[in-house]
């Protein structure tokens, strides 16, 4: 299994917004987010820091999302 790419709570909502997902609320640092045609939320912390592996790894099955989709939608190739 490749490894997850590293990054931090901003990068991953900016990912998953470019993969079709939409800010719906932001309570305290974190943003919920919900894409329509997959029906499917996700609860992204807002942090700067880079995100521990276990985390972005549950934001992604929240989101129905693989790692290589997450590369995919952050520009990077398997490898970088």
């Amino acid at each position: 299994m490749p490894k997850l790419p590293r990054v931090s709570g901003r990068e991953l909502a900016r990912a998953l917004e470019k993969g079709g997902f939409q800010i719906v609320r932001v309570e305290g640092d974190h943003a919920f987010l919900y894409c329509v045609d997959m029906d499917k939320g996700a609860s992204v912390p807002l942090t700067p820091k880079t995100l521990p592996v276990g985390t972005i790894a549950s934001v992604l099955r929240q989101a129905g999302l693989k790692g290589d989709d997450l590369r995919r939608l952050l520009g990077r190739t398997r490898g970088r």
